[in-house]
């Protein structure tokens, strides 16, 4: 393959990663909205989607095993490879968790969490993947440092929001009737402040490879 046609390649699986990227930011905001809403249908619509962003990662993947496998792309390239690589993987789970904060939305009965703080979270960490997308559309090491110090926001937006599903289960009679269901609903926002948190951590993996393309430096990796 001419440096012509291997650069074309990488320009479209530089394409590939982002509008799949598009659409899982877009599946994040779906699972936000449903949250917001308490919109069953709009989760369940998240939660039987999910097929779709599995196929792209699959296709995307397969795209770079073969330009590892048939050109044995060299120095930036290579690293241009890995990192597309890595980045649909953490793209993969993020579609997961999207995912499971519709499934949670779909089953649970009883708040324990102000909703407003949980959707705070939810739009601050879709805000760290669109800036980690646009930081590897730009290979932008200045915006994949910035993104990075914004995960220690998050994670205090967390603390806060599982202390107060704490206090409130603390703060309730625990002769409750249908205690059980009471209990598996607390354990379901657990999950959804924790998958929530995991979506951040998606995307400061995302700033960080990308960090590693432009800068060959892997400070940002851990």
């Amino acid at each position: 393959m001419s440096r012509k046609s291997f650069q074309q390649s990488l320009d479209g699986l530089r394409d590939g990663v982002l509008g799949m990227g598009e659409t899982v930011a877009a599946r994040h905001r779906d699972a936000i909205t449903a949250l917001e809403k308490q919109d069953p249908g709009l989760a369940r619509y998240v939660v039987d989607n999910d097929d779709e962003i599995n196929e792209l990662y699959l296709d995307l993947e397969q795209e770079c095993i073969d330009l590892f496998a048939l050109e044995q792309p060299v120095a930036g390239d290579l690293r241009f490879v890995a990192a597309s690589f890595k980045i649909i993987t953490d793209l993969e789970r993020i579609a997961d968790l999207a995912t499971n904060i519709g499934r949670y939305v779909i089953e649970t009965e009883t708040e324990l969490v102000p909703r407003s703080e949980l959707v705070a979270i939810g739009e601050s960490v879709g805000e760290m993947v669109d800036d980690a997308l646009t930081a590897y559309a730009r290979e932008d090491p200045e915006l994949c440092e910035a993104l990075a110090k914004r995960d220690d926001d998050v994670d205090g937006l967390c603390a806060d929001a599982t202390d107060h599903l704490v206090r409130n289960l603390l703060a309730r009679n625990p002769n409750t009737p249908a205690l059980e269901d009471l209990l598996a609903d607390v354990n379901r926002q657990l999950l959804t402040i924790r998958d929530l948190e995991r979506v951040g951590d998606h995307a400061v993996n995302i700033a960080a490879r990308t960090y590693y393309l432009a800068e060959g430096d892997d400070a940002l990796l851990y």
